[in-house]
């Protein structure tokens, strides 16, 4: 070995140690991540997705980068789930500001006009939320990622183009004042999936007479995960410095996001009928329209949907390891 050589093997070593740790794999499972402040949703599922070095990763709804909480994470096989966590209910609690409006509808915006804020008394306050309540017409804010002409909206209001964004009904399950300081309300808001929160505190103010714009926000939970317990990036990082396998123990199995269905223990001839893709005849307790199948070893296979006379119909199929 020439002392060339010999100088070059630390410096091969450590590239070597770069390229096996970001040697993306295969990895199925779900995180549930309480994001911090300060990130995107994506730069969140990204900076998990280095540390889990998975291959195939996505969210189910952005938070903005103000807001903070369950931020559910999809990985492998557990993607065919973000759809439907994508558009499930959830639930947040937020503080907004009155007498303020600002651009962005949160305080990350400029203001634009500041308001007196009438005498309220919480009389005044439930009046205003009561309306607020149900299926109602709501205007998405400006500054949002919905897409208008195939780009962004918060693209073209950066550029200072007028914005003309049309109302949606989306639906609010709930909508209560949980304290008030001053000029702030505390709010808790259970709603279906497109609500913005951001609208419900404009709403609020302009129907108060004052103005208002969002000062707080943090997602508490999103179904099936009504009690979910999340991770902080920085319990993965010190999970990662500990092992993979303590890392992987931040993972839940893709099932989990199923857990507010039946499931459905097939037999072996029902489970190579389903890998197969082929309906099969099925009697299910109750009522249920959609369950979850598993093999006879306890591995997910798909999402059924059955209908009324017992045919069995693939809605997702998952292509799981054993185990």
């Amino acid at each position: 070995m020439t002392r060339t050589t010999e100088a070059l093997l630390p410096g091969v070593a450590e590239g070597m140690n770069r390229l096996a740790r970001y040697q993306y794999r295969d990895l199925h499972g779900l995180v549930l991540l309480d994001k911090p402040i300060g990130l995107s949703s994506n730069q969140a599922l990204q900076a998990v997705r280095r540390l889990l070095r998975a291959a195939k990763g996505g969210h189910t709804g952005a938070l903005d980068p103000m807001a903070s909480g369950l931020l559910p994470l999809c990985f492998g096989e557990a993607t065919k789930l973000a759809g439907s966590l994508l558009g499930a209910r959830k639930a947040y609690r937020a503080e907004c500001r009155l007498g303020v409006i600002t651009d962005t509808a949160d305080c990350e915006g400029d203001v634009l006009q500041q308001c007196a804020v009438p005498v309220l008394d919480d009389t005044k306050i439930e009046s205003v939320l009561a309306t607020l309540r149900g299926r109602i017409s709501q205007v998405p804010p400006v500054y949002s990622a919905l897409k208008q002409g195939g780009e962004r909206l918060y693209v073209k209001a950066r550029r200072g183009e007028s914005i003309d964004v049309q109302p949606r009904e989306v639906e609010v399950h709930r909508l209560e004042l949980l304290a008030r300081d001053g000029d702030t309300l505390s709010l808790y808001v259970e709603c279906g999936s497109g609500t913005y929160i951001r609208s419900l505190a404009v709403d609020i103010g302009e129907r108060l007479g004052c103005g208002a714009h969002l000062t707080g926000l943090r997602r508490t939970w999103v179904e099936p995960f009504r009690e979910p317990v999340m991770v902080t990036l920085e319990d993965m990082q010190q999970a990662a410095a500990h092992s993979d396998e303590a890392l992987l123990g931040c993972m839940l199995p893709v099932s989990a996001g199923l857990v507010d269905l039946p499931t459905l223990q097939l037999d072996a001839a029902q489970s190579m009928a389903i890998a197969r893709g082929q309906q099969i005849p099925l009697t299910l307790p109750g009522a249920a329209e959609r369950c979850a199948a598993f093999d006879p070893e306890g591995t997910l296979l798909a999402l059924l949907e059955v209908d009324s006379v017992g045919r069995a119909r693939i809605v997702r199929g998952f292509n799981l390891p054993p185990g």
